[in-house]
């Protein structure tokens, strides 16, 4: 068997079993480095995804705790829109990607690690963003610390 040291998955697995929403804990700190929110509007904020797919993976979150798209007024769908353009364009200036990735997983068994609290996924993509690490180890590589991308995204935005 394989081994991959990786110590940063530890507040993961502890916040798995944490009770209440992630999502709304982070929003409620108001420490927004502390949490990696990147940005705030009237009714989303944009927040660095702790364990990404991909380099740049952030996360579109409405203030408001609910499950389904159906359940966010015309405000909040508006503003969470124009705050995915607004991430969008700081991380082409930021990460130069060739593409994105942009998706909502609704309900655990589409995926959704956070299924009670809807949000949208930005994750930038580049050609050859995946090797042989997910096909022959099951292990994807992140290149940059949650920290430094952080920094860099807030001096754009």
């Amino acid at each position: 068997m394989n081994k991959l040291w990786a110590p940063w998955r530890i507040k993961y697995i502890v916040n798995i079993k944490t009770k209440g929403c992630a999502l709304c804990a982070a929003q409620k700190k108001r420490n927004d480095k502390k949490t990696r929110i990147v940005v705030r509007s009237k009714h989303s904020f944009a927040i660095l995804n702790t364990f990404p797919y991909n380099n740049g993976h952030l996360m579109i979150v409405p203030y408001r705790h609910v499950a389904s798209l159906e359940k966010l007024s015309d405000a909040e769908i508006l503003d969470m829109n124009k705050t995915l353009i607004k991430i969008k364009k700081a991380l082409k200036k930021v990460l130069k990607p060739e593409g994105f990735n942009i998706g909502i997983n609704i309900g655990k068994v589409a995926g959704a690690g956070i299924a009670q609290h809807i949000h949208i996924h930005v994750v930038p993509r580049w050609a050859g963003d995946t090797n042989f690490m997910p096909v022959l180890a099951d292990t994807k590589i992140v290149s940059q610390s949650l920290e430094e991308l952080y920094a860099k995204l807030k001096k754009v935005l």
